[in-house]
C-alpha cells in the first residue's frame, strides 16, 4: 500500500482549552499557537469566537501572527456564529470556517428540538454562508457515530454540494470501538456519491480510553485528517492525543502507511510548554511525553536497555525531543544500573564495593522509593568510610620512615 499524507488538525486551543482547568489567556494562546506552528500542525483551530469577546480577539490575534498553517475557527450552524468567525479570521493568510450541527436523533430531539429536515437545511445554509467568506469550509456532524447512517449520508452529500471541502465525523462522546470506526468511515466514503470532492476527518474522544485507537482506525477507513490535542486534553476525558497519533504512524509504518508533516523532535517541548501554561502537569505514565515514558527502574529492563535500547524502547527519546533515556534507581534496580550510574557521577567501584553500595541503595529505596544522585554519593561515601582498615601505630611508624 502506498504511503498517504494525513493532515494534522490541532484543536488544543479550542476543544482542549474548553476542558475545566485548561483555559488560557490571549497571550498564552498566541504562544501555544507558535509552538504548534513550529511543530508542523497543518491546521490550528484557534478558538470559538462566538463564545466570548476574549476568544474572538484571541483567534484574530493568532490569525494575524501565525502565517504558515491554516487557522480555523469554530461556529455553530447559525448566521451570527459564522459572521463572528469570519471577522476573527479576516487577518489570516489561510482561513477555515469550521461549522457544525448535531445529526444524531438523540441530539436533534432532546437538545436542539429540530427535525432531520431542519437539521439538513441548517447545515447546508451554514456551509453556503461560510463559503461567502472563504473557500476552505469544514462541516462537522456532531455525534456522527451515533447518527442514523442513511440520514448522515444525505447530510454529507448535501454539504459537499454546498461547498464544504472537509467533512468531520466525530465520535463526540467516545462511544465507538476501533472496529466500528473503521467500518463507519469505509461505509461513508463508499456510499456518499460525491465523497471524492472532500477530505474526511476524524475527531475522537477518550471516554472509553480508545481515542487514539479509534483515530488510527478511522484513517485506515479513509479519513485523511485527524483532529488531535497536545497531551490529549479536551472535554471530559480528552481528545485523541497529538503525540500518540503522530508517533503511532511513525513507529508502525509497517501497518499504518501514513505520514504527517510534524517535526516530532518538538513534541516533548510543546507538551511541557502546554503543561507550564495551564498549570496542569502531564501524568507520569502518559505515552510519549510522560516522565516515565523513557524511564526504567526494573533491573531486567535496565540491563536490557544498557545492552541495546531496542529491547525495551520502541522509539528513541530524541525522536520526540526527550533528552535521553533515564535509569531510575529504586528497589527494583539491578547492580548493572547502579554501577553505570556511579561511574556517571564519578565513582569507579570494584565488585565488593558495588555489592555493598547496591545493598545500601536497596535499603534506602525501600524507605524513600527513588534514589537521587546526591543519595548515591552519600551511600558510596558511607560504604567507603565504614570499610577503611585502621592503620596500627607500628605500621604507621614504618610507613612514615
Amino acid at each position: 500500500m502506498p504511503e498517504s499524507r494525513v493532515a494534522i488538525f490541532d484543536t488544543t486551543l479550542r476543544d482542549g482549552e474548553q476542558a475545566p482547568g485548561f483555559s488560557l489567556r490571549t497571550d498564552e494562546k498566541l504562544e501555544m499557537a507558535r509552538q504548534l506552528d513550529e511543530l508542523g500542525a497543518d491546521i490550528v483551530e484557534a478558538g470559538f469566537p462566538i463564545a466570548s469577546d476574549d476568544d474572538a480577539e484571541a483567534v484574530r490575534l493568532i490569525a494575524a501572527n501565525i502565517r504558515r498553517p491554516v487557522i480555523a475557527a469554530l461556529a455553530r450552524a447559525c448566521p451570527a456564529d459564522i459572521e463572528r468567525a469570519a471577522w476573527s479570521l479576516a487577518p489570516a493568510e489561510r482561513a477555515r470556517i469550521h461549522t457544525f450541527i448535531a445529526t444524531s436523533d438523540l441530539h436533534l430531539e432532546r437538545k436542539l428540538h429540530l427535525t432531520r429536515e431542519q437539521c439538513l437545511e441548517a447545515a447546508v445554509n451554514a456551509v453556503r454562508q461560510a463559503r461567502r467568506h472563504t473557500d476552505d469550509v469544514q462541516f462537522s456532524a456532531e455525534d456522527a457515530t451515533r447518527s442514523e447512517i442513511d440520514f448522515l449520508c444525505r447530510v454529507i452529500e448535501a454539504v459537499i454540494d454546498a461547498g464544504c471541502t472537509t467533512v468531520n465525523l466525530p465520535d463526540t462522546v467516545g462511544y465507538s470501538t476501533p472496529e466500528e470506526i473503521f467500518a463507519f468511515f469505509a461505509a461513508i466514503c463508499g456510499r456518499v456519491p460525491n465523497a471524492d470532492r472532500a477530505i474526511f476527518s476524524t475527531h475522537c474522544h477518550d471516554d472509553l480510553g480508545m481515542a487514539t485507537a479509534n483515530t488510527l482506525a478511522a484513517v485506515r477507513g479513509g479519513a485523511r485528517q485527524v483532529e488531535v490535542a497536545i497531551n490529549g486534553i479536551g472535554e471530559r476525558a480528552g481528545n485523541a492525543s497529538f503525540e500518540e497519533v503522530v508517533m503511532a504512524m511513525r513507529v508502525r509504518g509497517d501497518v499504518l502507511p501514513f505520514r504527517t508533516g510534524v517535526h516530532t523532535a518538538g513534541i516533548y517541548g510543546a507538551s511541557q510548554r502546554l503543561a507550564d501554561l495551564t498549570g496542569q502537569g502531564v501524568q507520569p505514565n502518559k505515552a510519549i511525553v510522560g516522565r516515565n515514558a523513557f524511564a526504567h527502574e526494573a533491573g531486567i529492563h535496565q540491563d536490557g536497555v544498557l545492552k541495546d535500547r531496542r529491547t525495551y524502547e520502541i522509539m528513541r527519546p530524541q525522536d520526540v525531543g526527550v533528552p535521553a533515556t533515564t535509569l531510575v534507581l529504586g528497589k527494583h534496580s539491578g547492580r548493572h544500573a547502579v554501577r553505570i550510574r556511579c561511574e556517571e557521577i564519578g565513582h569507579s567501584l570494584g565488585r565488593v564495593e558495588l555489592d555493598r553500595v547496591y545493598r545500601a541503595m536497596v535499603v534506602l529505596a525501600d524507605a524513600q522509593k527513588t534514589i537521587t544522585d546526591r543519595d548515591l554519593h552519600d551511600i558510596v561515601r558511607r560504604v567507603n568510610a565504614a570499610h577503611v582498615v585502621p592503620c596500627s601505630p607500628s605500621r604507621y611508624r614504618r610507613e612514615r620512615a
